[in-house]
């Protein structure tokens, strides 16, 4: 370089092949350089101080071997001598001699320039710059001045990758294999310093995974420079979900915004519709197709290559015939033509065009802030001076489960059909939609995620829907009325969840029309989700008895027409995010549906209308879900103590200094806190110190961050806290500490609760969740064990039910087999194969049978039906299951083991009235058994109806006359209350 010394810069390169193309050397100007002398050449070389230890011999080295006496290394002598340290601002306009001299002439080049791209984690701090093979290079040749818009710019190698003539003796060569050349020809110029080899990232191809080069080649470009302002300006126009890429990732692409090269070097894709002279100077750029035709005089059709190519333009300037450039255009300039290209405008639909333009909103990856999301910026800017859309949706992307992109190549990815074959395609929508991707954030995808969609979402309300279905078949076949739930006034609906579940929904409606027109689906979504589980383990789970008719026809009728709105205004609200389980659903609650309001498709219903919150409704949803709180509280107490909830406990005791809340559930919530808990009874208690001593912890994720360094003497303060302290801060809604005002939510409450008198630890216990304070009485007695094995026997002849496949609908009746007796009735000759299997099994005690009198009302209110022995069984009940069942434990006191037995339900005969009625003939009764037992039930009923209950019979002879309710029973249940009314 010009240096007093004849300096030379030390430049580092992986790619020699680019160095015959080199125009300047770059350093950062902020490092600092050194000059330094190498002894043994008497060269004077300039090099980045931070990275001298990079070139060889530059610094002395420590020798491996150790002196003699142990203590210090030996120390080579050498290293380069350091004459002068600059930084490298003071290098920048230097001048040096070029490596190669195929470009000497350049105007500008061969000068030192400055950049802070520069870095000191490799190389030597000193970078050559090439132009024509690499975008850093080429932005800091054209900021300096090295190169000019639209100026020449060396470039020695072709399309295919090899040398030209530009570059003499190496042209034709390719300029991977050229390397070792240029290496070799450096070194005979005696300005090598080092070769050598290292392992370091390149690009490759993806599909063909062969190096690639980077090369300038001529293109057409679109001025966005001058158009930055406008562009930052529009972009505040609009509205994006996330927001903060719009004012962070696209703000600032928009700021670094340079021309856009609009051009590509293929044979596919819209052509350029610039025709030019053979010199360039005179070019025309069509505007239409009829100007096209005007121009070329031949009829246009179709507008890509192989039918315009070969079209000419006379020249207006004497230069002969103007052909079309190679060119087609950037396919993303065709994206960002969307708005406009779609509508033909400006030749069709012009007013259409404008009436709808700027879009509503537009939805895309996260990727698209340099792609369509720009182009379309870019384009409505330059033609209108306006955004191009109004809201936008902004996706992150999907990744593979290990986080990395998806590859067809590498297969990392469940194939997509198989996920929608296996789960369906809404379990996929709904998967993606309540991910992270809808936050602009990525997503590995996992496919358990969509299988977790269908067990936690769509089989728990699918499971609301068919419970609906069954209880209106139920409510239809008791009530002979068609269920028509449009007719149905709930105003005058009584019960709380009935109220609630209206009060919910309304607030559901106005949530998703709230955050939908804010397009925020990340927000909509996890609250419907939080809705179909309210709905199904709070309505449906917590109202079983009320929809199966069990407090009545009108209660019942309530209660489905609450859950028939919910559900259809469920299926209103989700069908655009599940279109498939959503309408599959409509097309069969529209059956409830008066015909003139019933559409054919969920997906023409409009959006429930937004209706405003009745008086009380908060207080509703508040205390409901305070409810649930306490219902939770109490089953983590049970699992604590391993007290199943099928085992009745004593007392449940919720505190909280809510009045009202308190007052809600001694009244309206009562029976479903007992219900669900299974205790017989519930105190409530407004003191929140009678059961435990509050105390208060520092939020310090909150506080850290406000208070700094003053949070150790505030969170010692707060730590200090008295009970009542806290109860004052609760009821001010804050606090002053150590100088610092404190809101209740800055510190998190903590119950440690006690003992109450009268009782030892162990016999009670009590949980909380910072609002509610449940404590649960443990103690139990004979009659709490009875009640508990009662349960379980309930629940095992609930699971044989459907084992059985038998559905609410269907009339069936219980029996229990505790001995070792047949289980046929006495009267019985014949025996099948599933009755031999019951007489094999017998039981150690006939504890079941004490079970059925003493919780007779409980088996009839929750099976629908008595449990009765087996021997009660009619001849002509077909026993559809059974199962051995050991319920209870002996050392309780308590427990049954005995065969459950399933069966239908049939006519039964009372066995001595029968035989009575026959005069004593044990033979007649038999035939009249194999009589009845061989009538259809209902054809029988039927007949028994019409005949005022009497049946006549001829038999052996013998004329038979039976009545019934007294020797003929519409089934074993109806039988059984005759005979206990009797008794």
């Amino acid at each position: 370089c010009d240096d007093a010394d004849g300096a030379s810069f030390i430049a580092w390169t992986t790619t020699p092949w680019t160095l015959p193309s080199n125009l300047s050397l770059c350093v950062n100007p902020e490092f600092t350089y050194v000059r330094a002398r190498d002894p043994k050449s008497g060269k004077v070389y300039i090099v980045a101080q931070g990275r001298m230890g990079f070139v060889p011999g530059a610094v002395p080295k420590e020798s491996k071997s150790k002196a003699k006496d142990g203590d210090k290394p030996k120390v080579v002598q050498g290293g380069w001598e350091v004459l002068s340290t600059m930084l490298g601002q003071e290098l920048v306009g230097l001048k040096y001699v070029p490596l190669f001299p195929y470009f000497k002439d350049h105007q500008g080049g061969f000068r030192v320039v400055s950049d802070k791209y520069v870095t000191d984690d490799s190389g030597t701090g000193v970078v050559h710059q090439a132009p024509s093979h690499g975008e850093e290079d080429y932005r800091v040749c054209m900021v300096n001045g090295i190169i000019v818009k639209a100026g020449a710019l060396p470039c020695p190698v072709d399309l295919e990758g090899h040398f030209t003539e530009d570059v003499g003796d190496l042209c034709g060569m390719y300029v991977k294999e050229a390397d070792k050349v240029i290496i070799a020809r450096i070194k005979e110029m005696g300005r090598l310093v080092d070769a050598s080899s290292i392992n370091h990232s390149y690009p490759f191809c993806w599909r063909s995974d062969t190096p690639l080069i980077q090369l300038a080649c001529p293109a057409w470009f679109i001025s966005v420079e001058p158009l930055k302002e406008k562009l930052l300006v529009n972009n505040k126009q609009t509205y994006w979900v996330p927001e903060h890429v719009r004012d962070k990732r696209f703000h600032n692409w928009l700021e670094g915004a340079r021309d856009w090269c609009v051009s590509r070097s293929r044979f596919w894709g819209t052509p350029l519709p610039i025709w030019q002279s053979e010199d360039g100077e005179e070019r025309v750029v069509i505007g239409s197709v009829a100007q096209l035709e005007e121009l070329t005089g031949a009829k246009v059709t179709d507008l890509h290559r192989h039918f315009i190519d070969h079209l000419t333009i006379p020249s207006r300037q004497g230069k002969g015939l103007l052909k079309r450039v190679d060119d087609v255009f950037d396919c993303w300039f065709e994206s960002g033509s969307m708005p406009y290209a779609q509508q033909h405008y400006p030749f069709e639909n012009k007013e259409l065009f404008e009436k709808g333009f700027p879009a509503d909103f537009v939805a895309e990856g996260v990727d698209q802030t340099r792609g369509w999301f720009y182009t379309l910026m870019v384009l409505s800017t330059a033609l209108f001076d306006k955004p191009a859309f109004k809201n936008l949706v902004c996706n992150g992307l999907v990744l593979a489960s290990d986080g990395k992109k998806m590859s067809k190549r590498l297969k990392n990815y469940p194939d997509p059909n198989e996920v929608i074959n296996k789960y369906g395609a809404d379990a996929l929508r709904m998967y993606l939609i309540n991910s992270p991707v809808v936050r602009a954030d990525n997503l590995a995808f996992q496919e358990a995620g969509v299988f977790a969609v269908v067990k936690d979402v769509f089989l728990p309300w699918y499971n609301a829907y068919r419970f609906l279905v069954q209880g209106v078949k139920l409510y239809e076949s008791e009530a002979g009325v068609k269920f028509e739930p449009t007719k149905v006034d709930l105003s005058l609906a009584t019960n709380v969840l009935d109220k609630w579940i209206c009060a919910a929904s309304r607030n559901l409606t106005t949530y998703v029309r709230q955050e939908m027109g804010a397009y925020r689906l990340y927000t909509v979504v996890p609250f419907l989700i939080k809705f179909i589980d309210s709905l199904t383990n709070i309505y449906v789970r917590y109202n079983r008895k009320r929809l199966k008719g069990g407090k009545g026809l009108q209660d019942c009728l309530f209660a489905l027409t609450s859950l028939f709105n919910v559900l259809l205004s469920v299926c209103k609200l989700m069908s655009p995010f599940t279109p498939f389980l959503a309408e599959h659903m409509y097309q069969n609650l529209s059956h409830a549906l008066p015909p003139s309001s019933a559409l054919p498709s969920v997906h023409f219903c409009d959006v429930p209308d937004l209706e405003p919150e009745h008086p009380g409704d908060a207080r509703m949803r508040e205390s409901v879900a305070r409810m649930q709180a306490v219902i939770e509280l109490g089953r983590k107490i049970r699992e604590r103590a391993t007290k199943p909830v099928k085992m009745p406990l004593r007392n449940l005791v919720v505190v909280h200094p809510d009045q009202g809340f308190l007052d809600d559930v001694q009244g309206d919530l009562l029976e479903y806190v007992t219900s669900e808990l299974n205790v017989r009874s519930v105190e409530c208690c407004s003191d929140p110190l009678k059961y435990a001593t509050l105390r208060a912890e520092p939020d310090l994720q909150v506080l850290g961050k406000r208070l700094g360094a003053a949070l150790r003497e505030v969170a010692a303060a707060v730590r200090a806290m008295s009970s009542e302290d806290v109860l004052a801060a609760q009821a001010s809604g804050g606090l002053d500490v150590a100088g610092h005002h404190l809101d209740i939510s800055d510190i998190k409450v903590k119950r440690d609760w006690r003992t109450p008198q009268g009782m030892a630890p162990g016999e009670a216990d009590a949980d909380s969740d910072g609002d509610v304070l449940v404590v649960l009485d443990l103690r139990v007695d004979a009659g709490l064990i009875s009640e508990g094995v009662a349960r379980e026997v309930v629940n095992r002849f609930q699971k044989l039910r459907k084992k059985a496949g038998v559905t609410p609908l269907d009339p069936v009746e219980f029996f229990y087999q505790c001995d070792s007796t047949t289980a046929c009735s006495p009267q019985s000759t014949e025996q099948t194969a599933a009755q031999a299997a019951i007489t094999s099994v017998s039981s150690s005690s006939g504890g079941v049978a004490a079970l059925a009198l003493e919780h007779a009302l409980y088996f009839q209110s929750t099976l629908g039906g008595p449990l009765l022995p087996i021997s009660d069984r009619p001849r002509s009940a077909i026993i559809l299951e059974t199962e051995r069942v050991e319920v209870g434990n002996q050392e309780l006191g308590c427990s049954a083991v005995f065969t459950a037995v399933l069966c239908t339900r049939a006519v039964a005969l009372h066995a001595p009235a029968v035989l009575e009625a026959v005069g004593g003939s044990a033979h007649v009764a038999e035939a009249v058994a194999c009589l009845i037992a061989s009538r259809d039930p209902s054809r029988l009923l039927a007949d028994l109806a019409a005949t005022g209950g009497h049946l006549t019979a001829k038999l052996d002879g013998k004329v038979v006359k039976l009545t019934q309710g007294v020797h003929i029973f519409a089934s074993a249940a109806a039988k059984a209350a005759a005979m206990k009314l009797h008794q």
